[in-house]
C-alpha cells in the first residue's frame, strides 16, 4: 500500500515539474491568496517560506551583476572591429533604455498602482530612503573606493560601475584578457544557473508570501495587481507606439506604420514567448525580408539588443518600483528616481539574458532604493502577463535600432521597406489597366 502511495505520489510530483514555471508560479499565487484568506492573520506561519526564497534571490544579486556585466562588455569586442555601428548601437541601447524606465516611472506616479494597499514597511527600509542622499553625492559615490567593500556591503551602483570599468579594461589589454574573461564567462553560466535554480524555488515562495500577504490584508489586495497589470501594457503601447514611432521619424526619416507591419511576426513571436532570445530568428527574417536590412547590419546589432536591451522590462522596473513604494507608504525622493534610471539602465548591459531576468532585476532596483523585498511576490505572480508585453517592448526596440543604424550606414534598402501588399496589389492593378488600355487602342 505504502509502495502504491509513493507510486502516486511520484507520478504527481513528475506532472507538477512538467508544468511550465510561469503556470506554478501563478498556482502558488492563486493557492496562497486562497489559503491566506481561508487562514486570517494566522496565515503568518507561512511566512518563512516566502522570506526563504526573497533571501536566496538576495544572494544572488551581487555576483550575478558582477559576472553578467563584465561578460557583456568584453562580449562587445566586436565593436572594435565595426567601428560606428557598434558604438551607435550601445549609446542607442542604453539611451532608450533610460527613457523607458524613465516613462515607466511617469506611468506609475500618475496612475498610483499601489495606492490605497497600506502594507507596513520595514521601519529600516523606511529610515533609508528618507536619509537618501544629494543627486551630487548619489553621483560622486557611483565610483566605489574600495571595489572589495562594494561588492561585500552590496551597494549595487558601485558594483556596476566597477564591473563595467573592468570589463573594458578586460577587453583594452587584448590577448592577455582573454583568460580572466573566460573566467568570469564560466563564473557567469555558474550564476545563470544558479538564478534558475533559485527560481524554481518561486511557487513555493511566492505561495507563502501571498498567503501572509492575503490573510494580512484580505481580498483588498489583488485590485492593485489589475492596476499594474493595465500600468504596464499602457506604457509599453506608448513607448512602442510613440515613442518609437517618433525615433523612426525623427532619426531615420522611415513610415512608422511601414515598419510596423514589417516587424508584425516578430511582436506575435515575442508576445507568446515571453523571450527576446527565442524571437531572434524571426526578427532577423524581418530585418531582412520585411525591412530591406543588410545582414551585415542586422548580424550584430539584434544579437547585440538580445543582449544589452531591456527597454521593455526597464520600464516593467519603473512601475513596479512604484507599485511597491506606494503599497508599503513610502515615499521616494527625486534622488531615488534617479538612482532607480541609472541602476536599471546600467545594469541592463549583462543581465537580459538571465532567466528570471525581471524578477531578479525588480529585485536589484528595489534593494537600491531600500524598498521592501517582500513587494517582489505581489509582482511575481501576475509576472508572465508583465513578461509578454515588455518582450514585444524589447523585440520592438532591437529591430528600431537596427533600422535606424542601417539607414545611417546606408544599409537599408528603402524601395524594399516602403514595399507593401497594397502598393504591390496597386501595381499589379495599373499593370493589368494598362495592358487592358494598350490592347484596346491596338484594336
Amino acid at each position: 500500500m505504502s509502495e502504491h502511495k509513493s507510486s502516486a505520489l511520484g507520478r504527481i510530483w513528475s506532472k507538477w515539474m512538467s508544468v511550465p514555471l510561469w503556470l506554478q508560479i501563478l498556482i502558488g499565487m492563486l493557492l496562497g491568496i486562497t489559503t491566506g484568506l481561508s487562514l486570517g492573520e494566522q496565515a503568518v506561519v507561512l511566512k518563512p517560506l516566502g522570506t526563504l526564497f526573497v533571501n536566496t534571490i538576495k544572494m544572488l544579486i551581487v555576483p550575478l551583476v558582477f559576472c553578467s556585466l563584465i561578460v557583456g562588455v568584453t562580449s562587445m569586442q566586436d565593436t572594435a572591429r565595426m567601428g560606428r555601428i557598434g558604438f551607435k548601437s550601445f549609446a542607442f541601447y542604453l539611451g532608450t533604455t533610460s527613457i523607458a524606465i524613465t516613462l515607466g516611472l511617469a506611468v506609475g506616479h500618475f496612475m498610483m498602482p499601489g495606492a490605497g494597499l497600506g502594507m507596513q514597511a520595514d521601519p529600516l527600509a523606511a529610515a533609508a530612503v528618507k536619509e537618501a542622499p544629494t543627486v551630487m553625492e548619489t553621483l560622486i559615490n557611483i565610483v566605489p573606493t574600495n571595489p572589495i567593500a562594494a561588492l561585500a556591503s552590496g551597494k549595487i551602483l558601485q558594483v556596476i560601475v566597477f564591473a563595467v570599468a573592468l570589463g573594458i579594461a578586460l577587453v583594452l589589454i587584448g590577448e592577455r584578457g582573454k583568460p580572466a574573461i573566460k573566467v568570469f564567462e564560466s563564473l557567469a553560466e555558474a550564476m545563470y544557473k544558479l538564478t534558475d535554480m533559485v527560481m524554481k524555488l518561486a511557487p513555493y515562495g511566492v505561495f507563502g508570501l501571498m498567503a501572509w500577504v492575503a490573510g494580512e490584508y484580505g481580498i483588498e489586495m489583488l485590485m492593485p495587481l489589475i492596476k499594474v497589470v493595465i500600468a504596464v501594457y499602457i506604457g509599453c503601447f506608448l513607448h512602442i507606439v510613440g515613442f518609437y514611432s517618433i525615433v523612426l521619424k525623427l532619426f531615420a526619416n522611415l513610415n512608422p506604420v511601414q515598419f510596423f507591419k514589417g516587424i508584425s511576426n516578430a511582436i506575435a513571436v515575442a508576445y507568446t514567448t515571453s523571450s527576446s532570445a527565442g524571437t531572434l530568428p524571426a526578427s532577423m527574417k524581418c530585418a531582412s525580408e520585411s525591412l530591406g536590412i543588410n545582414k551585415r547590419i542586422s548580424s550584430f546589432v539584434l544579437p547585440l539588443g538580445t543582449t544589452i536591451n531591456m527597454d521593455g522590462t526597464a520600464l516593467y522596473q519603473g512601475v513596479t518600483a512604484l507599485f511597491v513604494a506606494q503599497a508599503f507608504g513610502i515615499d521616494l525622493t527625486w534622488v531615488d528616481y534617479i538612482t532607480i534610471i541609472l541602476t536599471a539602465t546600467l545594469a541592463s548591459i549583462g543581465t537580459a539574458g538571465v532567466p528570471g531576468a525581471g524578477l531578479v532585476m525588480l529585485t536589484l532596483v528595489l534593494t537600491t532604493v531600500g524598498l521592501p523585498l517582500e513587494g517582489v511576490a505581489l509582482i511575481a505572480g501576475i509576472d508572465r502577463v508583465l513578461d509578454m508585453a515588455r518582450t514585444v517592448v524589447n523585440v520592438s526596440g532591437d529591430l528600431v535600432a537596427t533600422t535606424v543604424i542601417a539607414k545611417s550606414e546606408g544599409e537599408l534598402d528603402e524601395s524594399h521597406f516602403n514595399a507593401n501588399s497594397e502598393d504591390s496589389a496597386a501595381i499589379v492593378a495599373n499593370s493589368a489597366a494598362e495592358q487592358e488600355s494598350t490592347r484596346q487602342q491596338t484594336s
